[in-house]
């Protein structure tokens, strides 16, 4: 709404009111901010019934009068801007031009001035009895920026009805009006007063009333309200538990942690940081998994906030990377249920995610051409992010209505069955394309590189190949959604298939899943195989404490052995074994192996009877299906 051109507007700034008292009911908040400096100012909220005849302003109505027995409530983040103030009181600038003299105006034009509870700051305005209760919260939405429906004007008293005109509540020339914040109730009013603690101390170092010496107890005392935060945080029910961390975003305090850390003070953006590294440490480690999908908005907002800062910023790949981690925590459901409806939840659409995997996409694409020529490839956190928001891709499209299997490229518009988010599979098709094609590249020059055999011996660690396994793993769970598109991806690795053997080898680890490469044994060979059949053993250690010994009698191979590993504990055979033979010296791991290889032929000795051969492989045994012979 724009302001009516005869009307002045002027704001004029007083010193806060020192009577102001604190009080725990408090649940709301408002603000009052600056263009120049974003200000975050307190508002202090009145409860007021709708026809209350007792004033709380006073009747002095010359010198704005302080409220007792109120809670100082923290602000909220503004993009609207105020008006420039004026220091004196009350005659003012108009914004819009000069102030008329009362002998100027008509018989039914008014000036009077609202009072921003925050900070003592008056807003001067001019208006007209005829006008509108609600055309005047209009003119207040438009120079604060607070919605009209967080504003309340108090006058002698009483609530002012947005139906009314100022004419039915007789005000007067030069008369203070009081806007106040609207109370809400909540089920969670000690975590509202918790937050609105923190946002309001942010708000005071934003504006400089703390010295710069004193940041470090900042810090100290941000992180501190956290810990207090999210030990409130019920643990068992969930419903209960969105309406806590919903406290967080709704009293905006992300935006307020954001607003520090772009300030143009050092000591304030380290603040800000080291208090949004705490909360998203805090999301991942200090609550049951259960509850990680309920910190997605939160970290969603931290995530949308900070990209204005810069996409290559350290802090939002920090909460990129965190906000991925909480979509995977959440399993391959579609339950990333937040915020919408009438309850203040909805569904984490494709919308929201997919902007995150476009950005990995792109991101990734320039890492890999920058691996085939230079040495450094895409990062394991890019590849791991990559990773993790493709999963809740992957759940919605399979789980959409219209899906009976591979989606055949390009979509058929009029069809029935055409697919909802039919953008974004769109788009997801082609940065699975785009990716597989430069794969193609790089593998092609992996494969051209000098000396470069399938065991992996022969040149140094590409560093920037490290990830290559990792990004075709990706790619072969998108090319199951699209038709044609598996056959495609398989076929560049038949063509590839030196340099995928030597990936294998040089970078397959024991902590990832490499069931897929195994499913097409014509893109491996032997060494790879082998290698990828090694990754499925636990790793060895060797620093267990205590050795399982065995003295064993040479004549007595089988028997003996038999008797120390059927009373041995199960988990003493986990550990080390110390082996000696009677009657010699030598031990070692020598002699260790030469038992395993005597014990092995005794196992499989026909005159034991414990196996017969296959009569048409000599190479297999099976169990003797007889009367089972021991010669102990």
């Amino acid at each position: 709404m724009s302001l009516p051109q005869s009307p002045t507007v002027d704001s004029l700034h007083q010193q806060r009111s020192s009577t102001v008292d604190h009080r725990v009911s408090s649940k709301r908040k408002l603000d009052d901010v600056d263009d120049n400096d974003a200000v975050f100012s307190d508002l202090i909220s009145v409860r007021m019934r709708k026809n209350d005849t007792e004033s709380s302003t006073g009747h002095n109505q010359q010198q704005p009068p302080s409220i007792s027995s109120t809670n100082q409530l923290s602000t909220r983040v503004s993009d609207a801007s105020t008006s420039s103030s004026s220091t004196n009181f009350p005659s003012s600038s108009s914004a819009l031009g000069t102030t008329p003299s009362p002998l100027r105006r008509s018989q039914s034009g008014l000036q009077f001035f609202i009072r921003m509870i925050s900070d003592g700051t008056h807003i001067v305005i001019n208006a007209n009895s005829s006008d509108s209760v609600k055309s005047l919260h209009e003119r207040i939405r438009v120079i604060t920026g607070i919605p009209v429906i967080e504003q309340r004007l108090i006058y002698k008293g009483k609530q002012l009805q947005y139906e009314n005109k100022l004419s039915d509540y007789s005000i007067e020339n030069d008369s203070i009006l009081h806007l106040v914040g609207r109370m809400r109730s909540t089920r969670h009013p000690r975590t509202f007063q918790l937050i609105n603690d923190m946002v309001s101390y942010i708000c005071r170092i934003c504006k400089s009333i703390f010295p710069c010496g004193v940041h470090s107890y900042a810090l100290k005392h941000i992180k501190e309200l956290m810990n207090e935060f999210f030990s409130l945080t019920p643990k068992d029910d969930n419903e209960d538990a969105s309406g806590h961390l919903n406290v967080f975003l709704s009293n905006s305090a992300p935006a307020a942690l954001v607003t520090l850390y772009v300030s143009s003070i050092k000591e304030n953006k380290e603040c800000a940081e080291g208090a949004i590294i705490h909360f998203l440490d805090s999301c991942k480690n200090s609550l049951p998994k259960n509850l990680h999908l309920q910190c997605v908005p939160i970290v969603m907002e931290f995530c949308n906030l900070l990209r204005k800062v810069g996409s290559d910023d350290p802090l939002y790949a920090d909460c990129r990377s965190c906000l991925g981690s909480l979509l995977e925590n959440g399993g391959g459901t579609c339950g990333w249920r937040y915020r919408g409806g009438e309850e203040g939840k909805g569904v984490v659409v494709m919308q929201e995610i997919f902007p995150f995997v476009i950005e990995l996409g792109k991101k990734l694409l320039k890492e890999l051409i920058k691996s085939m020529v230079g040495i450094v490839g895409p990062s394991v956190a890019d590849v791991k992010d990559f990773s993790a928001f493709l999963i809740p891709l992957h759940c919605v499209i399979s789980e959409q209505g219209g899906f009976r299997g591979p989606i055949s490229m390009p979509l058929n518009k009029r069809a029935f069955n055409y697919p909802l988010y039919a953008k974004e599979i769109e788009q997801l098709h082609v940065i699975f394309i785009d990716l597989l094609n430069i794969m193609e590249k790089c593998l092609e020059k992996m494969q051209d590189s000098s000396n470069l055999n399938t065991t992996g011996e022969g040149e140094l660690n590409h560093t920037g190949w490290s990830q290559y396994l990792a990004i075709l793993k990706e790619l072969n769970n998108i090319a199951k959604l699209y038709k044609g598109a598996e056959e495609r991806f398989w076929t560049v690795l038949r063509l590839r298939k030196a340099s995928l053997c030597v990936l294998i080898v040089r970078y397959a680890k024991r902590t990832e899943d490499h069931q897929w490469l195994l499913r097409q044994k014509d893109v491996t060979d032997f060494e790879s195989r082998r290698h990828l059949a090694m990754m499925m053993f636990p790793e060895v250690k060797e620093d267990y404490e205590e050795l399982h010994e065995m003295l064993i009698d040479r004549s007595q191979l089988l028997a003996e052995s038999f008797e120390y590993i059927v009373h041995a504990d199960s988990e003493a055979l986990h550990g080390g074994l110390f082996m000696e033979f009677k009657n010699e010296e030598a031990t070692g791991p020598g002699v260790l192996r030469e038992w395993f290889f005597l014990v092995t032929q005794a196992i499989f000795d026909p005159q034991n009877a414990l196996f017969v051969a296959c009569p048409s492989d000599r190479r297999r045994f099976y169990p003797n299906p007889g009367k089972l012979l021991l010669p102990f």
